[in-house]
């Protein structure tokens, strides 16, 4: 990967002086037999410190499929340890998959901060903005924190409709401009849209965004509520979905196709138009 010669250089030297990259309990299982020719490499990365959602097999055995039916390596893990220098650079993209809670160490924060500055990629899935509340930069990474979210009842949230805001990205070229559609609908901390490229807004006016988490219920976000989006972000690029809360959604062909075009976008090979002015 020629944009991450300078970030090779120093996993080199990490590695001299550190030893092996990832230690055995750290290593990842790839897609694919040896010698087939890959497209680009993605990480999946699914520790939980939380609350952990049990679609997380669906959704890495999803992007596996993903992989193996567009040409691209996948790799899984939930052990932070794979998080060097020398690893990372390895990878085009990190997808967070329903991460939850204190995921890595300052050191791990710190390989995946500089891999990102040597023009790495992030996909955030559903609970990645339930993650890291005390590390800003990845706060910033990721565009907002989650805060809460509508109940569910008999494990049943409500239908809404998704506003599709363009499709001029791969994300969300294969989406209907109106997308009605079954989640747990994400309130988030702040409202992103002024710093990122809102890819998605679900329409509150179609369901009730009200989050259990708050006593006597919390408003939702307003007539502007993100629920898919993208940016630069500090030398790297960033995609993050709220949508993919449970394992059936992912036999979703159009959650498979945002979140397929999501990845090959923050992995640097379809068209990253994430600036605001996008």
């Amino acid at each position: 990967m020629k944009r991450m010669v300078r970030y090779l250089v120093a996993a080199v030297v990490s590695v001299g002086l550190a030893g092996p990259a990832v230690p055995a309990a750290a290593a990842t299982t790839g897609t694919g037999g040896s010698g087939h020719h890959y497209r680009f490499s993605a990480l999946v990365f699914s520790k939980t410190a939380a609350f952990r959602h049990d679609s997380i097999p669906a959704g890495v055995a999803a992007i596996r499929q993903l992989g193996a039916e567009h040409h691209f390596r996948v790799d899984a893990t939930e052990d932070a340890a794979a998080f060097t220098p020398a690893n990372l650079a390895r990878y085009d993209v990190v997808v967070w998959l329903s991460t939850t809670g204190d995921v890595l160490n300052e050191a791990q924060q710190a390989a995946f901060e500089g891999y990102i500055r040597a023009g790495g990629g992030y996909a955030g899935i559903h609970a990645a903005s339930d993650t890291e509340y005390d590390w800003s930069w990845y706060g910033g990474l990721v565009g907002a924190y989650f805060r809460d979210h509508p109940g569910s009842v008999n494990a049943q949230f409500q239908v809404a409709t998704v506003k599709v805001l363009g499709h001029d990205t791969a994300a969300t070229r294969p989406l209907p401009r109106r997308w009605s559609r079954e989640e747990e609908w994400y309130n988030f901390r702040t409202n992103p849209r002024d710093t990122v490229r809102v890819l998605a807004e679900v329409d509150e006016r179609t369901y009730d965004p009200r989050g259990y988490s708050v006593p006597g219920g919390s408003p939702g976000m307003g007539r502007h509520h993100p629920i898919s989006w993208c940016q630069p972000y500090d030398g790297g690029r960033a995609f993050y979905t709220a949508m993919g809360h449970k394992a059936e959604y992912y036999s979703d062909p159009l959650l498979l196709a945002h979140l397929l075009g999501g990845i090959r976008m923050a992995a640097g090979v379809a068209r990253f138009n994430c600036g605001r002015e996008d």
